[in-house]
């Protein structure tokens, strides 16, 4: 008897263990991030910065919302085959999974501005430097960087 007790506890301090790990995830994330640099392909095949300005807010219960203003939407082309804005605007809300040990997060989307991006799951790899978030499409065909700084 004394033994069940033994193991019930260690399970149950087990399975504490593993909801707190994806709890730890989703703190890193949660919060409202400013966009401070997106990087992306040009015509010429060469990484510019584009002028926008966004917002990416994480909740610790799993949603998610993103949305980027290009400040010269005439000039925005898609950074690979998706595309992820319509008239220099972008805006999706839905939830992510967090996968700590491929530093990767996978965004479910809810809804969108660009209808063709609904029900589609977008990992994306991560890395936290400081205060920032530094996020990268996992597409092999897809070059682009985004560096969000915590409010």
């Amino acid at each position: 008897m004394r033994n069940a007790m033994a193991l019930l506890a260690a399970m149950l301090m087990a399975a504490a263990g593993v909801g707190q790990d994806r709890s730890d995830a989703r703190d890193r994330f949660a919060g409202a991030w400013r966009l401070a640099r997106l990087e992306q392909p040009g015509a010429d095949a060469k990484i510019h910065d584009v002028d926008c300005s966004g917002l990416f807010v994480f909740t610790r219960d799993g949603h998610a919302s993103v949305q980027v203003m290009d400040r010269h939407p005439q000039a925005a082309k898609a950074a690979g085959p998706e595309q992820y804005s319509q008239g220099g605007y972008e805006a999706s809300w839905g939830t992510y999974q967090v996968d700590e040990r491929t530093h990767t997060f996978t965004f479910h989307i809810d809804g969108a501005l660009v209808r063709t991006l609904v029900g589609k799951d977008l990992p994306r790899s991560y890395e936290f430097s400081g205060n920032q978030l530094i996020i990268k499409s996992t597409r092999a065909d897809e070059h682009w960087r985004v560096t969000w700084e915590r409010y």
